[in-house]
This record gives C-alpha cells, structure tokens and sequence, in this order.
C-alpha cells in the first residue's frame, strides 16, 4: 500500500469513513487519520492529496478540533468538507459563524464552471448538516457554489490547490457527490487510480509474517463469516502450520451453524481447526443482562478468556481476528464517536494476555474484503455468507438472554433464510435475520385469545456496511414469512418489517 494516497483527516463526523471508501472507489488507496496527526506522519512521495472531514464542533469553540497549518503548505491538494471547510476558511483569514437559517437534508444548490464540478449539472440537490457557515472567504479564495440559504457552499482557491464543500459529498443522497470527489481525486490531484484490492494480497501477507516473526504462532478466532475466513487464509498463507483455528459455540449461533462452520474450514479451507463447546459459560455471563453495550463487553471479554486458553495449549502468542474497518469506526476510530463497541475493538477487555493481535483486514471495508476472498479463490459460497456479529443472537434479542428467546429468535431466522433462499434473493439482499423485539401483543389463535411476542424481519442493501437501505421485499415473501413464522414459531402471534435506513438507524438492533 505504498502507492499515492489520499489522507482523511477525521474530526468526528459520522460519515467520515465514508469518504475513504469513495476516495478507494476511484482507485486511490485512502487511510483515515485523527485530525492531529502530524503531517510528518503521511506527507510523503505517495501523497497526492488530503481531505478535512465534518465534525460536530464549531470552529471558534473552546474544544474544537484543529489540524496544523502546514498541511496547507505541502503542495498537495486539500479539500475540506462541512467542518472541514468552515475550518480551512477560518484558519487562513475567513470567517464563520452561525447560519441565519440552517440547512439540514436534501437542499437545492446552483454551481459554476470548476474542475471540482466537471460533468455536474449547474443545479443539483446536495445533503446538507450543518448550523454554521462561510461568513467570509479568505484571501485568494472565491466562491464557486450556492444555496438559498448559504452564499459559500463551495470556495475555491486554485493557486493553492485549497478547496471546500460545505454539504457532504460522500452521502448517497448528494446526487452528484461520487463524480465530485472523483474529480478532486482523478483531476485536481492528478491521481492515476491504480489501487485495487486484490493487489494487496502480497502485502498483507508479507506484513503477517514480519509481525509474527520466523518463529511466532497464532491462534484465529473464527467466527464462519467472511471476514475472519479472509484474514485466517491470509494468515495461513503467511504462516503455515503455525496457525491454529478456534472456532467457539458459545450458545449465541444460527441453527445448524457449527456444524456447517466445521465442515467449511476443516473440508474446504483445509485449516486446522479446533470448535470450543463455551455455550453454558457464556449463557451464564449473560444472566439477567439487560443493556446492550454490557452485553458486547461481556461476550468480547469471554471470547478472550477462551482464547488465551486455548493458545497456551499450542504455544501461541498471537490472537487473529477478522476486524474489519467498520468494526473499528463504529467502536470509535479517531475523533469519531462510539456508535457501540464491537466485540472485537470496543468490547475487548484491557487486560489481554498476547504478544499482540493480527488483524490484517483491519483497514478494509466489507465489499473490500470479498473482493480480496474471490481473488484468493476461497469458495464463493463463503465469500457471499450472510454476515452474522461476532456477539450473535444476543444482540438480536432485546433485554436478558434466555433459552427460550433463543429458540424463536434461531427458529424465525431459519424461516427467513430458507424463504430468502427459495425466493432467489440470497444475493440480492445483503443481510438479512429476525430479531426478538421483548413487545407482547394481544392476538387471536384458534378462536382463542393469545398475549405473545413480537418477531423483527430486518434485510437491508449495502456494499460496505456503513450506509444500508432497507430492503424492498416482494410482497408474497413477506406474506409468507409472517404465515409460517406465526404458525411455526411456538410464542409468536406478530411479525412486523424493519424499514429503517442507516444512518439514522443501525444494521443489528443493539
């Protein structure tokens, strides 16, 4: 990953990595940093370009982020978006301060004639979030675009190279958001787009080997799902026999999950594997436990213990996991704020008894790492698994964790699956499962009245994990579901349909 790059500096914005992800759409490889990084971090010869990223402060608040003042002197092009903007106009002269009307959503904007904005339409609907503006342009700057509310909602300063946006071009709903950071990124800073993931193999197998050393094991912590049977590959590859798979049952799976793990990775990868029966250790953590965020420390801690364990069994040092970039910006990356702890990043306990942990796809986001799989020829039908969180069904149960809640929350998802299947969609959709929703309703069974609960069908579309819309089920799917999960499904009497987006909602319910 040593070729041009494009830096995000992060001041705490939700859609941050967002911008990273399109800056790889375009063929740059782009790494996302605290906004105080020094540049002598990143500004080297494969620096082509920065971006200052949005943020939740203003910029004349006491506590409000900053960046040095020299990445405007590096020669590179920096582009500033929302925050990022405000603050590059008032750290070179402008000035800021609160919009007399602010724009929140889906705002109409007028553009003129700018590099930036080749092949965008003069007028065209951007995705605002903000209270403050642009009051003032710095010297050298002039404005290339308008709303009705915000005079400057973009400046440039093309000598210089400096540039802002005050809407987010990195949402879906910004129309022509993609074809404007590809601009920056293709004509402003003259990037070649050369990146793909698949060329990455040999460096991320190169740098397993150089952390773990000629003489270093490793155990992995196999979940089943993409992301960790990617990184165990990975690792294989590197390291060889000194690779010792874990794969723990520790009550929270699908039906029938454990078996068809095992027969993946012992029958098809050809890993050594090792499944740990942890299912009433667990379970009994998990007692009377409520709050969500509790729930995934819980978990992250006991898969730990697990693993240390079992490591001492075959000298390992190293622990492997399948983080992957969402997994990191969600539990809280940078400035960002913590949506909820992963497992995996937030959920881990301080005191954890390895040399250090082995995350190769630590900086890729999901699309990424199936690209990677597909290219390393591990079967496709593991590459295209459904995602399922590390902590499983107790995150898709609401409030305590109990056997019986498991039975319909493994039994309704079983339903969905199988339905999913036959309806030729597997595909199409890309997550789907039930949720047990704790809410009891009145219904009528039999002529008889029933006070049973209620089953969350929840599918969504994505590429990458961090945007999802929910997916538009055929009607006579959604009709079958709620027949056979009612009738099938002993403590059920509702099924209901979770059409929430993320943002503003979340992929799992906790």
């Amino acid at each position: 990953m040593d070729q041009e790059k494009i830096i995000v500096l992060d001041f705490g914005g939700q859609y941050n990595q967002l911008i990273a992800r399109r800056v790889r759409e375009c063929g740059v490889y782009s790494e996302v940093l605290p906004c105080d990084t020094p540049a002598g971090d990143y500004a080297d010869a494969a620096l082509r370009g920065i971006i200052l990223t949005g943020g939740p402060n203003s910029v004349d608040a006491q506590d409000a982020l900053r960046c040095g003042m020299e990445i405007f002197q590096l020669g590179v092009p920096v582009l500033g978006i929302c925050y990022g903007m405000q603050l590059m106009a008032a750290m070179l002269g402008g000035a800021v301060g609160q919009a007399e009307v602010p724009e929140f959503g889906f705002t109409d904007m007028t553009c003129r004639a700018h590099p930036l904005f080749e092949d965008v339409p003069g007028q065209s609907v951007v995705w605002m979030n903000h209270h403050d503006r642009v009051l003032a342009l710095p010297k050298g700057f002039c404005g290339i675009a308008s709303t009705a509310h915000c005079v400057h909602t973009a400046m440039a300063d093309d000598a210089r190279m400096l540039y802002g946006v005050q809407f987010h071009p990195e949402v879906n709903h910004t129309a022509h958001g993609a074809r404007m950071l590809q601009n920056f990124v293709r004509n402003i800073c003259k990037c070649t787009g050369s990146w793909r993931v698949a060329d990455t193999e040999g460096a991320l197998i190169a740098g397993i080997a150089a952390q773990v050393g000629p003489q270093g094991r490793v155990v992995a912590g196999l979940s089943g799902g993409v992301d960790s049977s990617v990184a165990a590959v990975l690792v294989h590859r590197a390291l060889g026999e000194r690779l010792t798979c874990i794969f723990v049952d520790h009550g929270l799976l699908r039906q029938d999950e454990a078996r068809q793990v095992m027969d993946y990775y012992g029958g098809k990868l050809g890993l050594h594997i090792i499944m740990v029966d942890a299912k009433e250790r667990f379970l009994s953590k998990l007692r009377g436990v409520i709050d969500p965020e509790t729930k995934r420390k819980i978990i992250g801690a006991e898969f730990i213990r697990v693993f240390e364990e079992e490591s001492a069994k075959v000298g390992a040092d190293y622990l492997m996991q399948g983080t992957i970039y969402p997994d990191v910006i969600e539990s809280g990356f940078g400035k960002a704020a913590v949506i909820k702890s992963h497992h995996n990043v937030g959920g881990l306990p301080e005191n954890v008894r390895f040399k250090g942990l082995v995350e190769p796809l630590r900086m890729l986001f999901k699309d990424e790492v199936r690209a990677l799989g597909e290219h390393m020829g591990i079967p496709h039908e593991l590459v295209w698994r459904q995602p399922f969180p590390g902590p499983g069904l107790a995150i898709r149960i609401m409030g305590e964790v109990t056997e019986e809640r498991l039975r319909m929350v493994r039994q309704s998802d079983a339903i969905l699956r199988q339905e999913v299947a036959r309806a030729g969609l597997e595909q199409d959709i890309w997550q789907y499962f039930t949720v047990f929703t704790g809410v009891q309703s009145v219904g009528v069974m039999g002529d008889e009245r029933t006070y049973d609960y209620c089953i969350a069908v929840r599918a969504v579309t994505s590429t990458d994990a961090m945007t999802v819309e929910f997916a538009p089920l055929p009607y006579e799917l959604m009709r079958t579901l709620s027949s056979r999960i009612i009738s099938e499904v002993a403590g059920v009497n509702r099924v209901v349909y979770d059409i929430t987006s993320k943002p503003p909602g979340t992929i799992e319910w906790e």
